[in-house]
């Protein structure tokens, strides 16, 4: 059992990080093991990596210095200019400098790849306009940990998780980034049954993944499909034919956030929608702790059904065939 937020601005940006993090607290009993965000904000002129330096566990705190340098002179060999690098002990950020020609999204790809050659090192995030911030513990230990609650982004999702397949450690935390691709992240209730056949699949076409968590085979799966051409829309109601198991599962990327709900319909999902923002969670309680004294319709999706809203708020529907 693991419970799921998300939240999309109607018009301007708004307090995504504190929405998140209040949500994630209403369901913190569906995940008390570890917590996180993806937040998307405005891209910015530069490519972001969010990164964890101790993902072999060691806590050879000595190391980390020495890892993230790696990652920059991995960025330099890739004639990939830094503009701001910040790290705090185990997790750290490098902006790159745009005007050195950051690739598109095969070479990004390849960059990514590149930096995970080195050991201890994973990539949690890779984009324009996205910020995946993740750890064990509850909302509030990440809120302290990273001061989570000003970020300000148009749309988020979030996880709390409670761990049943993998091990507890902020590498098998949600949200999972795309491994390789810009700016997509998912969270996820549930389990795929045809993981392994899937996964290999992908590894077939020359994906990498990090662990063997399910929830990272959907996030590769679905930034394939978007990447090759297809909508969000398209790329979530093909997942109902193609993704075996019981699950509910949210997708965002900078244009906005999707969900899609499996045919049997045993993981929970509500949404309510205000003139200020659409909000999802796998509780109604995660709701109120951001609706307040509002009363407000909320709705349970059917099963076998997706649904995506962007930030311009046109909302696409679509049911299981």
């Amino acid at each position: 059992m693991c419970g799921i937020a998300g939240i999309v601005y109607k018009a301007e940006a708004g307090a995504c990080g504190r929405a998140l993090l209040n949500m994630l607290c209403g369901c913190q009993h569906r995940g008390p093991d570890s917590t996180g965000l993806a937040v998307y904000g405005e891209a910015t002129d530069g490519l972001v990596f969010r990164l964890f330096l101790d993902a072999d566990l060691s806590h050879d705190s000595g190391n980390w210095p020495a890892r993230l340098q790696r990652v920059q002179d991995v960025l330099c060999d890739h004639t990939i200019d830094i503009r701001d690098t910040w790290h705090d002990n185990e997790f750290a950020m490098i902006t790159c400098d745009q005007q050195s020609g950051i690739p598109g999204a095969a070479d990004i790809q390849t960059i990514s790849y590149a930096i995970e050659e080195t050991p201890g090192v994973e990539i949690f995030s890779a984009g324009y306009s996205l910020h995946v911030i993740k750890d064990v513990g509850t909302a509030d230990d990440l809120d302290r940990k990273f001061d989570c609650a000003p970020f300000i982004g148009t749309h988020g999702i979030g996880h709390v998780r409670l761990a049943t397949e993998s091990d507890v450690n902020p590498s098998t935390s949600h949200p999972f980034w795309a491994y390789g691709f810009n700016d997509v992240a998912i969270v996820h209730n549930g389990q795929i049954t045809n993981y392994f056949k899937l996964k290999r699949l992908l590894q077939q076409r020359g994906y990498r993944f990090r662990t063997e968590n399910d929830s990272e085979l959907i996030a590769v799966y679905l930034a394939d499909k978007m990447t090759h051409g297809q909508s969000m829309d398209d790329a979530l109601a093909q997942s109902l034919d193609e993704l075996d198991g019981t699950f509910s599962f949210l997708v965002a990327t900078p244009e906005g956030v999707g969900y899609a709900k499996d045919r049997i319909g045993a993981k929970p999902m509500v949404v309510c929608e205000t003139d200020e923002f659409v909000a999802v969670a796998s509780e109604e309680v995660s709701l109120q702790q951001i609706l307040g004294h509002q009363t407000i319709p909320c709705f349970e999706p059917y099963p076998g059904t997706t649904r995506t809203w962007s930030r311009s708020m046109q909302a696409s529907l679509t049911s299981a065939r």
